[in-house]
């Protein structure tokens, strides 16, 4: 991605935000032990998290970052932060960076802001925190313990000259009112604006601007297998602005009701349970910052291939697991009722099985069965439950 690509080297590579970049380096020139902890506060994609890495690298500091998930509980703090804190002098020069603070409170907080707040009224090493907002009760405590710089929005013209000499050095061209658009679509978010300038260079439909605009489920998955190359299919991922888990459950129920042979099959459903499984640690640790890779992971599902179009699957996808895939019987009601509907297997399963396990829960149809039948028929009217 460009926004990685084109990172800033040193802080003088960085615009916009100039007395709150010289404030920072001021207080690293300036540090010693028990020198109050700074908290850079400003809206995403502004530079918070860079500037940290840079200053510390400029500084001569090897940086320990952590996110709002490493910190939640007490326990957590003392097992990654105590040899830091208390072995200086094995462990090089650390400095500890903590981004996303404020993720750190409400009712997934264990301990952990309070554990934090001691270890900021006594630094023993460099640390500097970074959040979107220090509006919660709990940030205010943590503002009392240390410095605050605030960053703001960069400015639309040094937004337009930073994104013009990018797309210089990509060799990339935008029209006047193109770049406009990106710059005003940004709202001052510098990594925005690349990725939307990106998404637009390299867009499935440059000439209608569609990547500027978030495409809806449908249209997004049959761009995504329309897409000339892996450059224009990441436009379309990035452009479906969904739940995640409706994007996963989008493209497996598009993927499972298509003609593929087997190999090709079992590479796609290899990619979505890496997917999958992403986004249940994402669940389990709600560490949102990994929500970045699963685009990434998504991409290895690229086909050119006019076989695979979007279908919806109105049933939930453990419960789709075992119709598909325990249910002998249940495929062998689908084969029947398929041929006698005149319609594919599949799409019985899609469209009608709900609605049969629907109405026999409700005893509004009586269906006669063998005993075999009735009870796997029984396992998945509970699921539904």
């Amino acid at each position: 991605m460009w926004s990685e690509k084109h990172r800033p080297q040193n802080v003088s590579d960085m615009i916009g935000n100039e007395e709150s970049r010289a404030a920072i380096m001021e207080w690293f020139a300036k540090w010693k032990k028990g020198t109050k902890p700074i908290l850079l506060v400003g809206p995403p994609g502004i530079g918070k998290t860079t500037i940290a890495y840079l200053t510390a690298k400029q500084f001569g500091y090897d940086m320990i970052g952590l996110n709002a998930s490493d910190v939640r509980s007490k326990s957590r703090i003392n097992e990654i932060l105590s040899p830091v804190l208390g072995n200086v002098s094995v462990l090089g020069t650390p400095m500890i960076f903590v981004d996303e603070v404020d993720g750190i409170h409400g009712r997934g907080d264990y301990g952990g802001a309070e554990a934090l707040i001691q270890i900021l009224k006594e630094p023993t090493v460099p640390i500097i925190l970074a959040a979107n907002s220090d509006s919660s009760e709990k940030m205010k405590s943590i503002k009392k313990v240390v410095k605050t710089i605030y960053f703001k929005p960069i400015p639309p013209r040094l937004l337009r000259i930073y994104l013009q000499n990018i797309l210089k050095k990509e060799a990339a061209k935008l029209s006047p009112g193109s770049l406009i658009k990106v710059i005003d679509k940004s709202h001052g978010d510098i990594r925005s604006m690349i990725n939307l300038a990106q998404s637009f260079v390299t867009g499935f439909n440059p000439q209608t601007e569609q990547s500027f605009e978030s495409v809806n489920v449908e249209d997004g998955v049959n761009a995504f297998f329309k897409a000339k190359s892996i450059d224009e299919a990441r436009s379309v991922l990035y452009s479906m602005q969904i739940d995640p888990r409706q994007k996963i459950d989008a493209f497996y129920s598009s993927v499972i009701t298509s003609n593929l042979d087997n190999h090709m099959f079992a590479d796609l459903l290899d990619v979505l349970s890496q997917a999958d499984a992403l986004y249940g640690k994402i669940m389990r640790t709600q560490n949102w910052r990994l929500l970045r890779y699963l685009n990434e992971i998504l991409i290895k599902l690229y086909k050119n291939d006019e076989r695979i179009r979007y279908s919806q699957y109105n049933l939930s996808w453990p419960l789709l697991n075992r119709i598909r895939w325990d249910g002998r019987k249940i495929k062998a009601l689908s084969l029947l009722m398929a041929k006698k509907l005149h319609l594919s297997s599949s799409t019985f399963v899609t469209i009608c099985l709900p609605y049969l396990l629907f109405c026999v829960k409700n005893k509004t149809l009586e269906v006669v069965l063998d005993t075999e039948f009735d009870d796997i028929v029984e396992k998945e009217i509970e699921l539904l439950k």
